[in-house]
C-alpha cells in the first residue's frame, strides 16, 4: 500500500472515496465543513437523514457530491470532539477501511489531525498501522488465492507545517507495519513449512536483505554449548533444532546491546505430557515469540535504528516419540543448574533458559524474552494485556510506557521470592514447573533463576499473540511494544 502527504483542498483531490469526519454533537470537521461549503450544503442535507450519528465508527456513504472530484464521500462518526484520543483514532480508521465499497482503490482523510494529543507523528503511526493490519491477508498455503485488497492508496491531507512529522510518522508506521505482517506471516504458516530449519533460512534471508550479521546454529552446535535443557526438548522430533543468533550492530560500540529472546517451539504436542487434541492446531503459534523477535529486526532493517540489538532464537518442536524426555528426567542446563521435569508440555522455560545463559555473553545492557509461555496467563488476563514480568523496576517502566504508546499493552505481574519455592525439587536444583497455583508466575520464577547477571523482562504473549475462531490468526504482537521501547532507547 501507498501512502502520501498533500497539502490541498478537497477540491482538488482526485481520489476513489474521501473521508470526513463528523462529531456527536453533528459539528463537522473543518474537513466536512468545506465539502459541505463546496457541495452547496449536500452532508448536512445527507446528515438529516440519520444514518450517521457521528458516534465512534458510526458511518454515511454519499456519491456523486458536487463540487469535488472524488466519486465519493464517506462521513465518519469521530465520538465527543474533546475525548478523541489516539485509541478512538484506531477504531474510526478501521471502521472506515470497513466500511470502504468494493472498488475503492484510493482515499484521502485528514484523520490524523484531528486528534487532541498534539502529537501527529504518533497519530500518522496509528493511521498507518491500522490500515496495513485492517488490510492484511495471508493464503500462502491455498491453491486459489484470495482477491487483493482492493485499497492501494492513502493520502494525508495535512497542513505544509505538518508535513516533517507526518514524514516521521509515515516512515515508522510503514517499518512497523512490514515487521507485524512478517510475524503474523511466520506465525500464520503450518508448521509442516515454518519448521527450525525455515526459521534459520529466513533469519538468514532478513540479515541479507539488511545487512546484519546472522549466524544459525545446528543441533551438534548446541551440544558444544552444552544447552542440554534446550537438547532435551528436542529429543523426540524428527526436525532438528536450531538456535538462530542475529546482531544489528549499528549503534556505537561502547554501546551495550539489548538482547531480544523468542521462544520459538514451531509446533507443541506437549511432548509424553500430551496435550488434549482440541485446537492442538493453534500449536503452531507457539513460535510467535520467535517470529515477534524477526517482526522487530525487520523493522530495524527499515528503519536503520542506531541502536545495538542482538535476537536469539531456540527454535525446536516438541514431539513424543521413543527418544522423547520424559517425566521425572532431570535436565542440565547450559548454566549448570540442573531441571526435574515434572511436564513436557512447560517446555519453553527448558529452551529459552539455556538462551538467557548464552545472552550473557553479550554483556547486556537489558535481556527481553517473549514468549507464548502458559496457558495460566490467559486466564490471568486474558486475550487485551501481555503479562510483563521483570527483575528491574526501570526496564518493567519503560516496557509499560512502550506498550501504552503503541496500544500493544502490557502488564505488570509479581515476581516474589515467596513463589521460588513451588519449583523446589528432591531430585534437582529445580522443577519446571511449582503446580497450578500462580502458573504464569512459577513460570517467569524458573526464567529469572538464569537471569541474575543482568536486567531483564519477560513478556507472557499466550493471550495476545493469536486469535481464535472464525478471526484466527497472528496477530503480530507484541512488535509494536518492543519496536517502540526500542526506537525509545535511540530518543
Amino acid at each position: 500500500m501507498e501512502f502520501s502527504i498533500k497539502n490541498t483542498g478537497p477540491e482538488k483531490m482526485r481520489v476513489d472515496c474521501l473521508i470526513v469526519g463528523i462529531y456527536e454533537d453533528q459539528t463537522l470537521t473543518a474537513l466536512a465543513d468545506t465539502v459541505n461549503t463546496l457541495s452547496q450544503s449536500a452532508v448536512s442535507a445527507a446528515l438529516k437523514s440519520g444514518d450517521c450519528d457521528g458516534k465512534l465508527g458510526s458511518h454515511m456513504l454519499m456519491r456523486d457530491v458536487s463540487g469535488i472530484h472524488a466519486n465519493r464521500v464517506l462521513v465518519l462518526g469521530l465520538g465527543k470532539q474533546a475525548s478523541l484520543n489516539a485509541k478512538g483514532l484506531r477504531t474510526a480508521v478501521r471502521a472506515a477501511i470497513k466500511a470502504l465499497p468494493k472498488g475503492v482503490t484510493s482515499i484521502a482523510t485528514d484523520m490524523p489531525a484531528l486528534v487532541t494529543n498534539d502529537d501527529l507523528q504518533a497519530n500518522v503511526l496509528a493511521l498507518v498501522d491500522v490500515s496495513l493490519d485492517a488490510t492484511y491477508q495471508f493464503d500462502a498455503a491455498k491453491e486459489k488465492k484470495a482477491e487483493r485488497h482492493p485499497l492501494k492508496h492513502i493520502v494525508l491531507m495535512l497542513a505544509k507545517a505538518d508535513e516533517a512529522a507526518a514524514e516521521a510518522g509515515l516512515k515508522q508506521g510503514l517499518a512497523l507495519g512490514k515487521g507485524v505482517a512478517y510475524a503474523k506471516d511466520l506465525g500464520n504458516l503450518p508448521p509442516n513449512i515454518c519448521t527450525p530449519t525455515y526459521l534459520g533460512k529466513q533469519a538468514e534471508k532478513l540479515a541479507k536483505a539488511y545487512d546484519f550479521k546472522t549466524e544459525v546454529l545446528d543441533e551438534r552446535d548446541i551440544e558444544k554449548l552444552n544447552m542440554g535443557s534446550f537438547l532435551g526438548v528436542t529429543r523426540g522430533s524428527d526436525e532438528p533444532p536450531r538456535f538462530i543468533v542475529m546482531q544489528h550492530l549499528k549503534g556505537k560500540k561502547s554501546q551495550k546491546p539489548i538482547v531480544l529472546v523468542g521462544k520459538g517451539i514451531t509446533f507443541d504436542t506437549g511432548g509424553i505430557s500430551l496435550k488434549p487434541g482440541a485446537d492442538m492446531d493453534e500449536m503452531k503459534y507457539d513460535m510467535c515469540g520467535a517470529a515477534s523477535v524477526m517482526g522487530v529486526f525487520k523493522a530495524l532493517g527499515e528503519l536503520d535504528l542506531p541502536l545495538n540489538v542482538i535476537g536469539l532464537i531456540p527454535t525446536c518442536e516438541n514431539m513424543p516419540s521413543g527418544r522423547a524426555t520424559k517425566p521425572g528426567d532431570v535436565l542440565t542446563s547450559m548454566s549448570g543448574l540442573t531441571i526435574e521435569v515434572l511436564n513436557t508440555d512447560a517446555e519453553g522455560r527448558l529452551i529459552l533458559c539455556d538462551a538467557l545463559t548464552y545472552a550473557e555473553r553479550f554483556e547486556p545492557s537489558a535481556v527481553i524474552d517473549i514468549a507464548t509461555l502458559t496457558g495460566a496467563c490467559v486466564i490471568a488476563l486474558g486475550a487485551h494485556p501481555s503479562g510483563l514480568f521483570a527483575n528491574n523496576d526501570t526496564l518493567a517502566k519503560a516496557l509499560l510506557e512502550a506498550g501504552e504508546q503503541a496500544h500493544d499493552r502490557a502488564w505488570q505481574m509479581p515476581l516474589w521470592e515467596e513463589y521460588h519455592s513451588q519449583l523446589e525439587s528432591n531430585f534437582a536444583d529445580l522443577a519446571n514447573i511449582g503446580g497450578r497455583a500462580a502458573g504464569s508466575i512459577t513460570a517467569a520464577c524458573f526464567l529469572s533463576r538464569f537471569a541474575k547477571k543482568f536486567d531483564w523482562a519477560h513478556l507472557d504473549i499466550a493471550g495476545t499473540a493469536w486469535k481464535s475462531g472464525k478471526e484466527k490468526g497472528g496477530t503480530g504482537r507484541p512488535v509494536p511494544l518492543l519496536l517502540t521501547y526500542l526506537i525509545n532507547q535511540v530518543a
